[in-house]
């Protein structure tokens, strides 16, 4: 989704002279989804809470796309107990993800940012499908009980996009506006550097993106 934070990150990319298609699709082939790969959307779905058919998504959207790796921002919605959940998955296990350990320590952390935006009806109780899964929700800004389906099946597609790019043989990138860079001396927020950062500042973050693509 564009926003100030992906509009400068396009910015970023074009002045260092990078190559790259920005806000693109990916269309997931069903026929790469295997047995195992099910097994895992369904675990996540049942640690969830959940039930029923899995829900499977058909396109997926990024903010970025460099050759084989795409780059997606994850924004404080992301960072909840429902997403710490989903890690528990033998997929993080079994594959390794760069983003995984620090998204990890973000939901532990960062839950209340969550909830600071996380409150709308439209994101508490998500879409149609969202009940059909995991039932009622629980009345906005109560996580004791059923909680927040929105946020569930928001955690549950963050598993699928990182399953199905890897799968359709893709390297996954999930920025988030709570990683800290060393600039000036000191250590800035991602989601502050990238306000109004300088000609400076946009150089080291490029090369800050360059050494994350690898």
């Amino acid at each position: 989704m564009e926003h100030l934070m992906t509009r400068q990150l396009d910015r970023i990319l074009k002045e260092g002279g990078a190559e790259y298609d920005w806000q693109t699709e990916l269309d997931v082939n069903p026929k790469f989804l295997d047995l195992k790969g099910k097994a895992w959307l369904k675990e996540t779905i049942d640690e969830l809470g959940g039930k029923g058919t899995l829900p499977l998504l058909e396109k997926l959207k990024f903010d970025f796309k460099l050759g084989r790796t795409l780059i997606i921002w994850d924004d404080e919605l992301h960072f909840n107990r429902y997403r710490l959940t989903t890690f528990r998955s033998e997929l993080y296990s079994e594959w390794t993800f760069s983003f995984a350990e620090g998204h990890k320590r973000l939901c532990r952390t960062y839950e209340k940012e969550c909830l600071k935006g996380g409150l709308q009806h439209r994101i508490w109780i998500g879409p149609p499908v969202a009940k059909s899964i995991f039932g009622e929700a629980s009345e906005s800004g109560d996580l004791t009980g059923n909680g927040a389906i929105g946020w569930k099946l928001l955690a549950y597609n963050d598993v699928q996009y990182d399953l199905q790019t890897r799968i359709h043989g893709y390297k996954l990138i999930r920025l988030s506006p709570y990683e800290t860079l060393m600039t000036g001396g000191s250590l800035k927020r991602l989601d502050q550097l990238l306000v109004n950062p300088n000609e400076e500042q946009r150089a080291m973050l490029y090369n800050w993106l360059k050494r994350k693509i690898g």
